[in-house]
This record gives C-alpha cells, sequence and structure tokens, in this order.
C-alpha cells in the first residue's frame, strides 16, 4: 500500500465559491423586506449556495445520514456507562428500527449507512454490507498502547475517502455525519487536548454519563494518553494511529476528500469534531464545506469549534450521539434551500405597472365635502 500524502490535500481542498456566496447575500434584498427578516435560514442559503455553486441554493432532495462505528479498549478502564465491547448493540439497534437515530431518519425520509470499522464482535453477526470495510476488532488501549498500526491507519483512512468518493458518485447532496462507540469520547478529547494544547480536564466531559467516579478515571486515562499523543504531534496519520481509532481515521479521511470533492457535511457531536480538527491541520480551507450539527455538551466538542471557527446550529441538550445532531438540523437546512428556491424576487419600483387612466383619474379626483351644516 502506497503511503498516504496528506500534504496533497492542502492544494486539493478549493473554497467555496466567495463570489456565489455574495450574489446570494444581494439576492435576498430583492426577495424578502425588511433585509434580513429569514435570519439564520438565509444564512444557511448562502451557505448551500456557495458549497453547490449556483444561485439560487437548489432544495436538498438526497441527504444521506453516515455512521462509522467501532469500539475502543480504553473502554475498558470504566470510562463509559456502557460495558467495554458493547457498540454493536447500538448497531444493531439502529439496523433493527428501534434507535432514536432510525425514527428520526423514517420521519425525515433519510437513508442511513452503518460503517463497521473496528467493532469488537464477530463478523457475522452483522450484515455483510455493514461490515464490509472493517479494519480490526476495536481498537488498542490508547493509554498504553497504540489504537492502530500504521497500515491499519492508512487502510482506514484510505475506507473514508472512499466512501466520500461513493456518496459524491451517487448523487448525495449533504451528508450527515455520525458515530457509534463505546469508549469513543475519550479519544475524542485526546485529539482535541493535544491539538488546542489544553489540559485533561479541560475536555472530559460526561459521555455516555459516567458518575463523578467514572470522570476521574476518564480524566486520568486522557492525561495518559496525552502523554503519548504529544510527540506525534507532526504527524495526523500517526496521530490517529496512535491515540485515535479506526473509525476516527476512516472519518477524518471521509472529511478531507469530501472537501475535495465538494460535498458538504454537518458534523455531529465530539467525535466528528475531533476528526475535523485534525482534517483542519491537514488541509485548512476544509472546514468551509462542513456545518455543526449541535452542541453535544462536551467541553472537548466546543473547544475544538472554536478552533476550527464553526458554530452549532441547535443546542437542544441532545446528548445521544450517533448522528442524532446533524440529523436534527436537516429541516432548517432543508428550510433554508426550500426559501432561496421558492421564494419570488420582489418586483422592482420601475417593473411596477402604470395605473389605467381611469383608476388614475378616480385617485386624484377629491372626494365630496360633507353635507353643509344649516
Amino acid at each position: 500500500m502506497s503511503a498516504i500524502e496528506l500534504d496533497d490535500f492542502g492544494s486539493l481542498v478549493e473554497r467555496p465559491d466567495a463570489g456565489i456566496r455574495r450574489d446570494s447575500q444581494d439576492r435576498w434584498a430583492r426577495v424578502i423586506a425588511p433585509t434580513g427578516a429569514l435570519g439564520k435560514p438565509a444564512e444557511l442559503a448562502d451557505w448551500l449556495a456557495a458549497v453547490q455553486g449556483v444561485v439560487p441554493a437548489r432544495p436538498i432532495t438526497r441527504p444521506r445520514v453516515l455512521v462509522f462505528a467501532g469500539d475502543h479498549g480504553v473502554a475498558s478502564l470504566d470510562v463509559s456507562a456502557r460495558p467495554a465491547g458493547t457498540a454493536a448493540d447500538l448497531v444493531r439497534a439502529v439496523i433493527d428500527g428501534t434507535a432514536p437515530l432510525s425514527v428520526l431518519a423514517r420521519s425525515y425520509d433519510t437513508h442511513v449507512r452503518l460503517i463497521d470499522m473496528s467493532l469488537d464482535c464477530d463478523p457475522s453477526d452483522l450484515p455483510a454490507n455493514v461490515t464490509a470495510h472493517r479494519v480490526r476488532r476495536g481498537s488498542g488501549r490508547i493509554d498504553i498502547e497504540d489504537a492502530l498500526t500504521a497500515e491499519e491507519a492508512q487502510q482506514a483512512f484510505r475506507t473514508g475517502m472512499t466512501l466520500a468518493d461513493e456518496e459524491a458518485d451517487s448523487g448525495t447532496d449533504l451528508v450527515l455525519l455520525g458515530d457509534l462507540s463505546v469508549g469513543g469520547t475519550t479519544p475524542a478529547a485526546v485529539l482535541i487536548a493535544a491539538l488546542c494544547g489544553t489540559d485533561a480536564s479541560v475536555v472530559t466531559g460526561r459521555g455516555s454519563g459516567i458518575d463523578d467516579l467514572g470522570w476521574m478515571r476518564k480524566c486520568a486515562a486522557i492525561r495518559d494518553s496525552l502523554r503519548r499523543a504529544r510527540p506525534v504531534l507532526g504527524d495526523q496519520l500517526e496521530l490517529l494511529a496512535t491515540v485515535g481509532g479506526a473509525d476516527f481515521a476512516a472519518i477524518t479521511g471521509f472529511l478531507l476528500q469530501a472537501s475535495v470533492r465538494k460535498l458538504p457535511v454537518v458534523l455531529d457531536g465530539v467525535v466528528s469534531a475531533a476528526c475535523a480538527l485534525v482534517a483542519q491541520r491537514v488541509a485548512f480551507r476544509a472546514p468551509d464545506w462542513w456545518l455543526a450539527g449541535h452542541a453535544s455538551g462536551e467541553p472537548g466538542q466546543s473547544k475544538a469549534l472554536e478552533r476550527i471557527s464553526l458554530d452549532p446550529l441547535l443546542d437542544h441538550g441532545v446528548h445521544l450521539g450517533g448522528g442524532m445532531g446533524s440529523l436534527l438540523a436537516l429541516p432548517l437546512l432543508r428550510a433554508a434551500a426550500s426559501f432561496a428556491a421558492e421564494l419570488p424576487e420582489l418586483p422592482s419600483p420601475a417593473e411596477k405597472p402604470e395605473p389605467e387612466p381611469e383608476a388614475a383619474a378616480a385617485a386624484e379626483t377629491p372626494e365630496p365635502a360633507g353635507d353643509p351644516q344649516p
């Protein structure tokens, strides 16, 4: 397998068309009054116009939810409220249609694509189309060992790139990103702390709902993993292999290649934010192709989004993960695109029709005065 040249992404990723964005912004003055009346939906329509390359923005007709799944060895330290190695149960709930994500996807008529990168279960326990891209069974315990080998990190990264190409080629016009894992918020916090230069306590959140003792164990695991992360900060693939995981490497590869292919992506929670932060270090223009779906309540997510200058679209206290936050943002984006595509332009003063002569004369005739007083 040839080595991945990350530096190439810096030149391959272009910014969305700023001229088209300005044209979209200018058009609102001819569509609705007063200017700015549509607020955030108008801003999102301008972003959609820029990433689509057309004014007005087109309606969103083929969104797709992509969920990357994996188990993390660090979960054996009881840093999650769920037992280590049980992420497959979360995946099965999505397949069975009983997960909140499934309910929402049915409501929005949106397809969910599950990608097993490193679940700790027998591949035969899940559909073949889910396990087709698996790199390994579980990731290493990052506080004492690497999550992946260098070869596995490259394989996972390339898988993400391939999936981005598949979605772009199939006509997907918006990707709603998600992840399902047990222990995944711990490597996410490690990556964010390492890349932002902060301490473990600043980025350690409650994840799946851990108590105070669990938080302390998680903070210690992040602190120990940070010692292993800092020496490899100069190489993003090595960083993902050291303290990330197969799902993290795949999401990072997906985000970068999606930016190359000009495919817009809505991020979900702290895991996708961590991968976005890694991807930004590779290609600084890439965040222009992403939106942050929601605020998950994880301090690490806030830190990462601040660093890449993205503001969450929603803040409804949803902490489930798995793509729920990105999917909840879909109606807002669809509304923005529909406003842009369907609202007609207002006629300019020069285009207003002249009144008929009789109507004009009647308008100029004064009303008769009331009856004179006796």
